[in-house]
């Protein structure tokens, strides 16, 4: 599983404009909820779909980031969240203990 740090605004434009989906975790680096759901996440993140971008966006230091996915995606911010984008549409959010790779996986082959 690859995982990316998003830390450059430019990046929102490539993941809107990247065909297939493309997982987007907001967390915060200060909150252990946050880091507790992250390190689940990390370990079940292999049932995600072959070849699907994993973003790790920290919220604190990358706020305005944080703000622009929220708006470019109309969805309530949220930490820790999760975002399944396809086609550059936000499909699938999740919060806080709610966030799993199997329920994002299970979006995935839903959709």
């Amino acid at each position: 599983m690859h995982f990316i740090s998003f830390e450059k605004e430019d990046q929102l434009a490539g993941i809107i404009n990247n065909s297939g989906y493309s997982v987007i975790f907001k967390h915060n680096t200060t909150c252990p909820i946050s880091k507790a759901v992250r390190s689940d996440f990390e370990v079940e993140a292999p049932v995600l779909l072959e070849g699907v971008p994993v973003y790790f966006l920290d919220l604190l230091a990358f706020r305005n980031i944080s703000d622009a996915v929220a708006e470019s995606f109309n969805v309530k911010h949220e930490s820790p969240q999760l975002l399944l984008i396809k086609d550059g549409k936000c499909t699938y959010n999740d919060s806080h203990y709610d966030i799993s790779a199997g329920r994002a996986a299970a979006a995935m082959l839903n959709d």
